[in-house]
């Protein structure tokens, strides 16, 4: 009998450490075909499905006043589906941030195209890796963790491309998750150290800023 158990015990452990071999892999699905065509396609595909046109705008229009992100994920461009791959256009006019996010399902490698950034991410136990970076510099952000990018630059914008290892990268405003999406003011007030009112002043100004 206890032969039996053991045995039982060593098969659970087999299947569950597959289970996390499986877990620690696990990414975009693979796909059993070449590329995935839309339903709305109706099986009509020719090099137009595989060009993205979005970042013309880099080079027709006027920089920004404020921080940008043009995106080249799924939702823009279906061929992408299946490819787990997807890219970003990230501006900075001077001063400005990209406030601390995280991309649930993809790190980010960002190459610096010109000026220079501030950036850092926190791990999983608190320690803050942070960079100046210059032109031409790369730096990854590890998948899930929490990270910002800030153009300290008083005078100069900055201009950065991110690439993903996902189709579908995700991404999760801090400020916005928090103060924008309905948490109640008293977990808000009890979790941050703070009073209520404090609270409704950080809701209010993000409001503001909420496209």
């Amino acid at each position: 009998m206890a032969s039996r158990t053991s045995s039982l015990r060593f098969f659970s452990l087999i299947i569950f450490s597959f289970s996390i071999v499986q877990m620690a892999i696990a990414g975009d699905p693979d796909i059993i075909t070449d590329f995935i065509v839309p339903p709305n396609a109706n099986g009509t595909v020719d090099g137009n499905f595989f060009t993205y046109t979005g970042f013309r705008a880099l080079v027709e229009g006027d920089p920004p006043t404020a921080f940008k992100v043009m995106k080249a994920s799924l939702v823009e461009f279906p061929a992408l589906n299946g490819q787990s791959v997807s890219y970003a256009v990230l501006q900075f006019p001077n001063g400005t941030t990209n406030p601390p996010h995280t991309h649930p399902r993809s790190a980010e490698l960002l190459f610096l195209v010109g000026g220079t950034l501030e950036v850092g991410f926190v791990d999983t136990k608190n320690n803050l890796f942070t960079q100046t970076l210059q032109t031409g510099d790369l730096f990854v952000f590890p998948k899930g963790l929490a990270h910002f990018q800030y153009n300290a630059d008083a005078e100069n914008p900055a201009i950065a491309i991110s690439a993903f290892g996902s189709a579908n990268a995700g991404t999760v405003s801090i400020p916005s998750t928090l103060f924008t999406t309905g948490i109640d003011d008293n977990v808000l007030a009890i979790s941050f150290k703070t009073d209520v009112g404090t609270i409704q002043k950080l809701k209010g100004g993000l409001a503001l800023f909420v496209e």
